[in-house]
């Protein structure tokens, strides 16, 4: 990174009793970026957000955040940031202009930085029509418009987003994304946990946690060009057993379904294609044909999910 990073997690370690929730966590964050943290549930995605966001104490090591000490300078931390949790605190009888005032007030705006503000926040999340609509009312895309427009209204420097499209319509969730990137543009940071390996191909960089470690942090195009490993896509008439024969072999690190077919890591020098598809012709599950292939991110993140599984083991 050329520039000084707006984030810093330096052996940020988070402990529950004997579960270590984020276990010595190393991240930079350059300014402007949009950084995706991805991993099953019970990761440390979350219990990483708050730390960082100075919602929770360390149990060892340090976040830097705007050159800030979360843990120690949280009420500087908190004005230059922007957190909009899973379930973001929207009242459900007030109406959208209603909860906007009512965070404007928490936020110590004027009236005047009030008007200046709503109009081109409702104008860049299309919300203008729904102004005096209930946010009861609201789909739940609209909901999570109206969450962002509140968390954005003291102009954070950056905007801290857990799952923030969780549960939401793929329309809208386009929607959002494009409201991200506007946002990134304008050299807003953007730093968010996703479920949807999708949106993990959207972002600038992607760390990748497995209970609580980081174990790969790269680009997308990155992640799926850089790995050891071989991918093959397996096309055979029984995919249920041919996964499960394979399974566990030497040099099969991995084997997932993947629509009608399979895909299947092989780490090079410790088997073959052909061995892999004559061993099923002899147990009567081929004929397999096994085709070089690109990985998807999700290829990529189960491997290293298992890989991890392993060495912990």
């Amino acid at each position: 990174m050329t520039e000084s990073p707006i984030i810093q997690a330096k052996d940020l370690t988070r402990r529950f009793g004997p579960l270590t929730a984020v276990d010595h966590l190393n991240l930079d964050v350059a300014p402007g970026e949009i950084f995706g943290l991805v991993g099953p549930d019970g990761a440390g995605k979350t219990t990483t957000l708050r730390l960082l966001c100075g919602l929770m104490d360390p149990t060892d090591g340090q976040a830097v955040v705007t050159g800030h000490d979360s843990s120690r300078e949280t009420e500087k931390v908190k004005d230059n940031i922007g957190y909009m949790a899973q379930r973001f605190g929207l009242y459900s009888d007030l109406s959208v202009d209603e909860n906007m005032y009512f965070y404007a007030d928490l936020f110590g705006l004027s009236r005047h930085e009030r008007e200046a503000l709503l109009p081109t926040l409702l104008h860049m999340t299309r919300m203008d029509p729904f102004r005096s609509r209930l946010a009861g009312r609201l789909s739940g895309g609209m909901r999570q418009k109206l969450a962002l427009m509140c968390t954005l209204l003291h102009k954070p420097r950056i905007l801290f987003l857990d799952e923030p499209t969780s549960g939401v319509d793929p329309v809208s969730r386009r929607d959002f994304w494009e409201i991200l990137y506007q946002l990134a543009r304008e050299g807003m940071t953007v730093f968010l946990t996703t479920a949807y390996l999708d949106e993990a191909d959207r972002c600038d960089r992607v760390g990748l946690m497995h209970r609580g470690r980081l174990i790969r942090c790269d680009t997308p195009a990155a992640f799926k060009t850089g790995t050891e490993e071989v991918c093959y896509k397996v096309r055979c008439p029984d995919q249920r057993a041919a996964r499960a024969h394979l399974e566990g072999r030497q040099g099969v690190a991995s084997i997932e379904p993947f629509g009608a077919d399979l895909h299947l890591f092989l780490v090079p020098g410790l088997t073959t294609p052909g061995e892999l598809a004559g061993e099923l012709e002899r147990q009567s599950l081929g004929p397999a044909e096994f085709t070089e292939a690109v990985p998807s991110l999700e290829d990529v993140f189960i491997l290293q999910i298992r890989k991890a599984s392993r060495e912990a083991a």
